[in-house]
């Protein structure tokens, strides 16, 4: 007997407080869509909102736009709309470039302020992007070292200038705890660097309380913004008169249309601005802004941790040969699981054609996101049946399975 039934399942979407959420999204029929921690689900109100700013505001009103229509502000006006969602304040964030882009800026800015430090404290496991970036900073500065994580208080020491990790692991969902770890590298005099990719929209994070120095995330993953959607970085109030942006475009110019020949950055957190905005992406990360500034994080995580909670009992009945590597402890994982599996890749692609759409990261890891503003119960229950049929009648064993695609 399995922990629940589809009919239970089905009740609880009915007491869902969040149920009416998914009536937002356009979600194929026929799909399990576990795959929210890698490109969420588009906001049925994109489409309007994108076509009104190519049809009215650049095909109407053409460069006149870039004042009526709010184009230059962009970056801090989204980045306030942001705030809210990861803990910080008005004028602490900035949204824009990619999330690659934002770690070189912010690791960049971070490194000046502990003078006479010459490490870096990374972590190979965190996402790859992050450890290639702080090579190019340590190549492009000079003479800075990279010590990777093992134990966090053996990395630490005073010569570590500053420390940048994952909230949430993106291969596991481990999720870190970000008052105690901040406050720690505080205590060995470094700063810390936050990346929220596979957070913001997923769990709860309060920068302000914890206290962090800096951050960087997406917002294609949760936050539903399309592919390519504009990143985002913070910088701590009290760092911003210190830091400089290296990445010094014109936009983050203290008088832009002065055009002065050499640079003065902005006041403020506009420093760290560079090139145009993209403004057709950031009208679709808008479109879905309007749907989160709606949203009660408590009940997101609520229901994040009901989620994947039911689908890991569900799979250890249905699937016990699988080996979770996503924390049990709802306390210590983000919104999604994962399970190690030697032949997960033809595994997943077998899933993805039977309508349950998760993805594979090398060398043996299956991952399944849990969006909670338009995943509901009965979507997990369906997921962890069709896996144990996958599993139980080796579907995956077919030849094509193994293909590999471009994107895994």
């Amino acid at each position: 007997m399995v922990t629940a039934s589809r009919a239970d399942c089905y009740a609880l979407d009915l007491e869902d407080p969040l149920r009416d959420m998914r009536e937002e999204f356009s979600l194929p029929s026929g799909v399990t869509y576990l795959l929210g921690n890698s490109l969420g689900a588009l906001p049925k109100r994109t489409a309007a909102k994108v076509a009104h700013t190519v049809e009215t505001e650049w095909g109407r009103d053409l460069g006149a736009s870039w004042n009526t229509a709010g184009w230059w502000d962009l970056p801090q006006t989204t980045g306030d709309r942001l705030a809210r969602l990861i803990g910080a304040g008005p004028g602490e964030v900035l949204a824009g470039d990619s999330t690659s882009t934002n770690i070189f800026k912010v690791m960049a800015a971070a490194l000046p302020l502990r003078p006479g430090r010459r490490v870096i404290v990374s972590d190979l496991e965190n996402f790859p992007t992050d450890r290639y970036v702080v090579e190019g900073v340590a190549r492009a500065l000079g003479s800075y070292e990279i010590r990777d994580i093992g134990s966090l208080d053996e990395a630490l020491g005073d010569d570590v200038a500053a420390v940048l990790l994952s909230h949430v692991d993106y291969r596991t969902g481990a999720l870190r705890d970000m008052d105690a770890v901040t406050a720690r590298v505080h205590a060995a005099g470094a700063l810390m660097i936050w990346d929220l990719c596979h957070s913001a929209g997923a769990v709860p994070v309060d920068l302000r309380a914890a206290d962090a120095d800096f951050a960087v995330g997406c917002t294609y993953k949760y936050l539903n913004g399309g592919p390519g959607a504009p990143a985002y970085l913070y910088v701590a109030e009290r760092h911003q008169d210190a830091a400089y942006n290296v990445v010094s475009g014109w936009h983050g110019h203290a008088d832009p249309f002065a055009f002065e020949p050499n640079y003065r950055p902005a006041d403020g957190v506009r420093r760290f601005a560079a090139g145009s905005p993209p403004v057709l992406a950031y009208s679709a990360l808008n479109a879905s802004l309007d749907i989160w500034q709606t949203v009660d994080m408590a009940q997101i995580r609520a229901k994040s941790v009901a989620l994947t909670t039911l689908f890991i009992d569900l799979v250890d009945e249905l699937c016990p040969d699988l080996t979770l590597v996503t924390p049990r402890d709802p306390a210590e994982r983000g919104s999604q699981v994962s399970y190690r599996n030697r032949d997960g890749y033809p595994v997943t692609r077998a899933l993805a054609e039977r309508g349950v759409v998760g993805d594979y990261r090398k060398p043996d890891i299956m991952r399944f996101g849990f969006a909670p503003l338009y995943l509901r119960y009965v979507d997990v229950y369906d997921a962890a049946t069709v896996l144990a049929e996958v599993l139980g009648k080796e579907l995956w064993r077919e030849e094509r399975y193994r293909e590999p695609l471009t994107v895994t």
